[in-house]
């Protein structure tokens, strides 16, 4: 963990021996309709992620598959030579067919051509972290990752990764990857209504492994939605503020990656996810996903 101080919301962490701010920035939404294509405002794409660095965000979390390849290249066009302080993450393990599907792609040749074509992409030498994705859009599935995650370990003896970690994967599959090769991080879905992943969380915090949720408002019932919505109202906040805060508060090893395509949207996720919770607050919403 990190101790440097910052003015966003949840402080810093390390990912290995890069210090990220806690709050950053998923740049998937970057993309057109369907994350396929360009966006329909490309300036206004590039303005959403001068606006995440003059933030003070240093965690941009992007996809060669995002587009495909449309994310890296905003993220290039808006902020390369990119800041010292500012860490790009990126996953290989899925590519994009015509229909805009998401077909796995995690033969070793695959995964090299991702990496290589990230460097491109973005303009670097060394990508600072590589996920490898596994399941499929669908969710998580059960299999060994050794094949794919050996190659990305080679890649990083070249000197092409600093670090790498693992997203959409099980707990037994996030085992076997630690066998292999250190980890920083494990990107998966969790929210307030999907808590399967509560006890690795725990466990990586433990370890000092970042723990990255993606769709922190996907998956609820409208139950759980009413319940959420009602909490924010009572705090005068909205339902992504509240969800949000709480996933910074829930342990200090979740690092976020909200995606928007507004700047002032990205202001209102920073200020939302400052939301201080009480411990009343904490526990009504603790039960949403019990």
């Amino acid at each position: 963990m990190s101790t440097l101080s910052t003015t966003l919301p949840g402080g810093s962490w390390a990912l290995g021996d890069l210090t990220v701010t806690r709050f950053g920035y998923g740049a998937m939404q970057l993309a057109g309709p369907g994350v396929m294509g360009p966006p329909a405002d490309h300036d206004g794409a590039l303005a959403v992620l001068r606006e995440a660095v003059d933030l003070g965000i240093t965690h941009i979390d992007t996809s060669g598959a995002y587009g495909p390849q449309v994310t890296n290249q905003l993220i290039r066009e808006a902020l390369h030579p990119y800041p010292e302080q500012l860490h790009v993450a990126t996953k290989v393990g899925a590519t994009r067919d015509a229909q805009g599907g998401w077909p796995t792609a995690r033969e070793p040749a695959d995964v090299r051509r991702q990496v290589h074509g990230d460097l491109e992409t973005l303009g670097l030498e060394v990508l600072d972290l590589v996920d490898l994705r596994l399941g499929d859009a669908a969710g998580t599935r059960p299999g060994s990752l050794a094949a794919a995650f050996e190659t990305l370990v080679e890649l990083q003896q070249q000197g092409l990764i600093r670090h790498l970690g693992v997203s959409n994967a099980t707990a037994e599959q996030v085992a076997e990857a630690r066998s292999i090769a250190p980890i920083v991080c494990v990107q998966n879905m969790y929210n307030l209504a999907a808590r399967t992943d509560d006890e690795l969380i725990d466990a990586l915090a433990t370890d000092g492994i970042a723990y990255v949720p993606f769709f922190p408002l996907g998956g609820f019932t409208p139950l759980q939605s009413s319940a959420l919505s009602a909490v924010a109202t009572r705090l005068d906040a909205t339902p992504m503020s509240v969800a949000l805060a709480w996933l910074l508060q829930r342990s200090p090893n979740v690092l976020l990656i909200p995606g928007t395509s507004s700047t002032a949207h990205l202001r209102e996720n920073v200020a939302g996810a400052g939301l201080q919770l009480s411990a009343e607050d904490l526990a009504e919403l603790d039960a949403i996903g019990r």
